[in-house]
């Protein structure tokens, strides 16, 4: 895993105890913040709708608590691969990209109610969330479970252990519980969810002891792992592989434009060099989707 700071490791767990206090309202960054630069695909730029392309951005609701995938940089500036992805299908659409910080439970409501053109947060498509909004598929991505360095944690076998999560996400709503259900149904002890506002406070509980474990997207958790060297150690191999999409409003022809431009950059290799970059070339993809969980 590409790690993009090189900071000793207890300076790592201070950061990650106090990011609870950082705050996530107000940062933004324009097109470009990531210096990925890319030639304007016209046809895909054709496709955006009237409103967005006269305002000449997109607003994206963003929770950057999800190293690597998306996090902020020392100026509170959301940076990361997706990020990346993100300038770069701006740079073909021929707009700014304008990331308007919140908390992840609250990206999909705001997309529904116009507040954001898009969000952009590492979500799982499902079939569930396709009920509410369209996904954009540029990814896949596993689930992966760390343990403290030393204790052994099976994520089958984990019935009676506390699970640090980071709450809304698939992980809290959907594996998680199913796990936990399997243990009861076999008379065994619940596993008990502890669930964080931010990925980064879920990290912390297990380096902290708070946690048996934790489970997250598999680049999270790579990440987190070669973050805290010494802290934390993968917990099993990565399963229940599933794509990742840019949410947009239920029916929006927006979804389509990003899917030109998503695209573009892959035929172009800006896609894979980025992938490349952040050493998370395992879950890019050749062809980009449309609600990928329905149709897949």
């Amino acid at each position: 895993m590409r790690i993009k700071y090189a900071i000793p490791v207890l300076a790592v767990v201070t950061a990650l105890a106090l990011s609870g206090c950082v705050n996530n309202e107000a940062a933004t960054g324009p097109s470009g913040s990531s210096g990925v630069t890319v030639a304007k695909d016209a046809a895909a730029a054709a496709l955006l709708p009237d409103k967005i392309a006269k305002a000449g951005k997109l607003i994206i609701g963003i929770d950057p608590t999800y190293a690597p995938n998306e996090y902020k940089d020392a100026n509170g500036k959301p940076i990361g691969w997706e990020v990346e992805l993100m300038d770069a299908v701006g740079g073909k659409l021929g707009v700014k990209t304008d990331y308007r910080v919140a908390k992840f439970d609250s990206i999909i409501p705001s997309i529904t109610g116009g507040k954001y053109n898009l969000g952009l947060s590492s979500f799982t498509d499902n079939t569930a969330r396709e009920k509410v909004v369209d996904f954009v598929n540029y990814y896949t991505a596993g689930i992966q479970w760390a343990s403290a360095t030393g204790k052994t944690v099976d994520p089958d076998n984990a019935c009676g252990l506390k699970v640090a999560v980071q709450a809304t996400t698939y992980e809290d709503t959907d594996e998680v519980p199913a796990k936990s259900k399997t243990c009861t149904d076999a008379g065994k002890p619940a596993i008990q969810a502890v669930k964080f506002d931010t990925q980064d406070q879920a990290t912390n509980a297990v380096a902290l002891g708070q946690a048996d474990a934790m489970s997250a997207d598999s680049p999270v958790t790579l990440y987190a792992v070669a973050q805290l060297k010494g802290k934390l150690q993968l917990a099993g191999k990565s399963f229940e592989v599933a794509p990742y999409g840019v949410a947009v409003n239920k029916g929006d022809k927006l979804a389509k434009a990003l899917q030109k431009a998503f695209q573009s950059i892959v035929d172009d290799g800006t896609y894979k060099k980025i992938l490349d970059k952040w050493g998370v070339a395992d879950g890019g993809i050749d062809t980009i989707t449309i609600n990928a969980a329905a149709n897949g």
